[in-house]
């Protein structure tokens, strides 16, 4: 078991270690950074969406808010309210974290676009979608798509083939996204905004990577410790 983990371990790492050699490489700015960062979290979401319509939580295995499932949960009944719940609980979660991602997303292109001079003046929002397109266009998309490749394996890997789907309720896993992204981009924001004071370097842009790979691996290894101590 903890091989498997180590093998999604490593890919992570070695995802996130491509920006690097687009910094060296392609010349890659802060900005461009951290809109790929805020990519990485819609391709969380929607991935989080394919988690809840999977869920099928266990009498014995699932947990609410880090507890064994009270008493009443434990029916057979309250299993078929957990995928009757579904129904619900994906569309308000897709409305609530698209708006999320959208105000960030907003932040980021607002603030940090024009800082770097990618967005020119003007609404931000008639310039995300031109942004986004050219960055798409570029050598970028190669790490969109080792990015998105890395979050379906971990999908089939560790929450499927593993067995997480029974391990948490659809309402809890509807919260689950949101703790990483505030933690994670709180900090690449300020990172960014501190390398973008100070003028950006490739070692500083280097460095902002590296702290986001720590920060990344550490909330892996603490969401999948409950089910290394089950192993």
């Amino acid at each position: 078991m903890k091989s498997k983990v180590s093998v999604s371990l490593i890919i992570l790492i070695l995802v996130n270690l491509l920006p690097i050699f687009g910094v060296i490489y392609g010349g890659w700015n802060v900005f461009e950074i951290v809109v790929l960062y805020w990519f990485e979290n819609v391709v969380i979401g929607v991935v989080n969406v394919f988690k809840i319509m999977t869920s099928a939580p266990s009498k014995d295995d699932a947990e609410v808010n880090g507890q064994p499932l009270p008493e009443y949960l434990r029916s057979d009944a309250s299993k078929v309210f957990h995928h009757v719940a579904k129904f619900f609980l994906i569309p308000f979660f897709t409305f609530h974290y698209g708006m999320f991602c959208f105000v960030h997303g907003i932040f980021v292109f607002a603030l940090l676009g024009q800082k770097s001079g990618a967005l020119e003046a003007g609404s931000p929002i008639s310039g995300m979608r031109e942004i986004t397109g050219s960055l798409l266009q570029s050598d970028i998309k190669w790490y969109v798509i080792a990015i998105i490749a890395s979050h379906v394996f971990s999908f089939f890997h560790n929450y499927l083939g593993k067995g997480e789907y029974r391990k948490n309720t659809p309402s809890e896993l509807m919260h689950a996204p949101y703790g990483r992204i505030v933690v994670l981009h709180i900090a690449i924001i300020l990172g960014a905004f501190v390398i973008t004071a100070m003028g950006s370097s490739v070692g500083m842009l280097i460095l902002l990577i590296i702290g986001k790979i720590i920060i990344d691996a550490k909330l892996h290894l603490r969401s999948h410790k409950k089910l290394e101590e089950k192993s």
